[in-house]
């Protein structure tokens, strides 16, 4: 038996203005940063930032390793290290 479908609207991606290459495919480009976590795991702690995509909700927005963002776009980051302390950030 057939459902009838109840479509997404968020799940709508325009492509006008998006640069799509012959290959079908573009390049996410990082708006801005929303967020950050530190998540504490048994033996270490992981840094994740909240980050909003170009062509992209804020609902649509995602988790991503603070390092691998630290190290793509270093411009969107502050040239002060930060030291994890609870839910504070500390200047050092």
């Amino acid at each position: 038996m057939l459902k009838k479908c109840f479509g997404d609207p968020t799940s709508i991606v325009f492509l006008e203005g998006l640069g799509v290459v012959e290959s079908i495919s573009y390049e996410e480009v990082l708006i801005e940063i929303l967020d950050q976590q530190v998540k504490k795991l048994r033996n270490k702690e992981v840094a994740s930032v909240k980050v909003l995509w170009r062509n992209h909700l804020v609902e649509g927005s995602t988790w991503e390793a603070e390092a691998n963002m630290m190290s793509r776009y270093p411009h969107l980051f502050s040239s002060t290290p930060t030291l994890a302390c609870g839910n504070e950030f500390l200047l050092i």
